[in-house]
This record gives C-alpha cells, sequence and structure tokens, in this order.
C-alpha cells in the first residue's frame, strides 16, 4: 500500500479531462496535478523543446512526492515519454496516445479521422501506432485549430467553440468516417460540440481518457502500490504560471467533482 499522490502533468488545462477519469475511478487516491500554463500550448514546439518541459514537470512531481506520473498530454508523451521512462526507471510513467488502436479495430467503414495538435500527428509515436493497427484503415489526420485555445480561455461553451468545432469537423462529414478520434486531452471539453455537428450520422467520438484511469489502476494493484483509503484522498494544483492560472485550474477541477457527485 501507498498513500503518496499520484501525479498529472499537462501543458495546461487539457489533462483535467484525465484527471476526471482518475477521480470518478479511483476514488481513494490521492491526486498532485501540474498544469504548465506558462509554455501551453506546446503543439507546434520542437520536440527538444517539449522534452526539457516535461522533465521539469516530472522533477517538481517527484520532489513532492508522488508515487507515478500520468502524462496527461498527448503531445508531451509524443515528445518525451521515452526519455521521462529512462530517467526515472523506478517510477511508473504512463502515457496518452490517440485511441488509434480501437478506432480501427472497431470501425466498420475502414475510414477514421484523428483529431489532435500538429507535432502529436507527425511524431513517430503516432505515425508507427498508426501503421501498425491501421494497414487496411483509411486515417485522416487533423489538427483542431485553435482548440487548445479555448479551452485555456474557459470559452467552450461559447459560439466561438461551436464555430472553431464546426470548422475542422463539419468537413469530415464528406469523409465517409464513423469514428473520430480525440488525439489531445483539451479536447473531450469540446465533445458536446463534436457531437452534435456529428449527430445522425453514425459517428462515434472516442477518447483516451477511461483507459488512462485503467492502465493506472492494473498498475496500483501489479506493484502493490494503491492507497488504503485511511487518509482520505486529497486533491492539489499546481502551476509553472501564475496563482490566478493555478486557482483557475483547481477552480475548473472542483466543478469538474461537483458535477461527478450529482452524477452519483
Amino acid at each position: 500500500m501507498n498513500n503518496a499522490p499520484i501525479g498529472v502533468y499537462d501543458s495546461g488545462f487539457g489533462g483535467l479531462s484525465v484527471w476526471r477519469e482518475l477521480y470518478r475511478h479511483l476514488p481513494h487516491e490521492s491526486l498532485l496535478y501540474l498544469g504548465d500554463g506558462k509554455n501551453c500550448p506546446y503543439g507546434g514546439r520542437a520536440r527538444e523543446e517539449i522534452e526539457s518541459f516535461a522533465v521539469a514537470a516530472v522533477e517538481r512531481l517527484v520532489a513532492e512526492g508522488v508515487k507515478m506520473v500520468v502524462v496527461g498530454c498527448n503531445t508531451a508523451t509524443t515528445a518525451a515519454i521515452a526519455h521521462l521512462r529512462d530517467r526515472w526507471p523506478e517510477m511508473p510513467i504512463v502515457g496518452l496516445e490517440p485511441a488509434v488502436k480501437p478506432a480501427c479495430m472497431t470501425t466498420q467503414k475502414r475510414r477514421i479521422a484523428v483529431l489532435a495538435t500538429e507535432h502529436s500527428l507527425r511524431s513517430e509515436m503516432f505515425l508507427s501506432t498508426a501503421q501498425r493497427y491501421a494497414e487496411d484503415v483509411e486515417v485522416i489526420k487533423v489538427v483542431g485549430e485553435g482548440f487548445v485555445d479555448i479551452v485555456e480561455r474557459g470559452m467552450e461553451a461559447t459560439d466561438e467553440a461551436r464555430e472553431a468545432v464546426r470548422r475542422v469537423v463539419e468537413p469530415l462529414l464528406a469523409k465517409d468516417i464513423d469514428k473520430i478520434v480525440l488525439g489531445c486531452t483539451h479536447y473531450p471539453f469540446l465533445t458536446p460540440h463534436v457531437e452534435s455537428v456529428v449527430r445522425g450520422c453514425g459517428i462515434d467520438v472516442i477518447d483516451s481518457g477511461e483507459a488512462v484511469a485503467r492502465r493506472v489502476a492494473w498498475l496500483l494493484e501489479r506493484y502493490d502500490m494503491a492507497s488504503d483509503g485511511s487518509e482520505g484522498a486529497q486533491y492539489r494544483f499546481m502551476s509553472f504560471a501564475d496563482e490566478e492560472y493555478r486557482m483557475r485550474l483547481e477552480s475548473r477541477a472542483r466543478a469538474i467533482m461537483a458535477a461527478e457527485q450529482g452524477i452519483r
């Protein structure tokens, strides 16, 4: 047993979509969330730069005593996960990949779309995954232009957000796809708009958050690292940006918690 927190890291607010799944599925686990904020967005940056941001974030989480790190950022995963695991070989580090495998395994039309950042879509990790699982499936790659910025500004419920999603997703309706993979953790906060555009078209919208929570749960059991629940789950938030940004992170997480408690 281990009552230390699980560290969750993202470029900004996006990893809260993964944090939400961990909160939902692992209620006894304490979570320490680090949203960079200072350097967001990562999507158009060089791999080496993103790797340096990721190292700094994990160093901070390790200094805070986490027992595991979840890199809740697709772009940071593609740029840095191998380096992070080499640097901290004793610590489980869980990354994210766009859910290409389940989409390819379940598509009936053999044609799917992946929405992600520019860096993720051209990364070696994404390309190798697509090659492995999409041998007879056409994968249409699309950058969610403006999506990260909208979520960072907390503007998901605006006409600006709806229009940005419509511009990106509506052209896909003519491509005869049946799956849209959300390959950035910011994007699930825009899922209602994506679903609104594709409603009635037989298109499933898929993200990786729940699969990550299942992976974390398996690792906790595998290495006997699960919390015994005796101390109660604690939720903390940090950022490399200013205190106002950190408070916004915490406020949004508290809203997620309130919504989840309402569902329960």
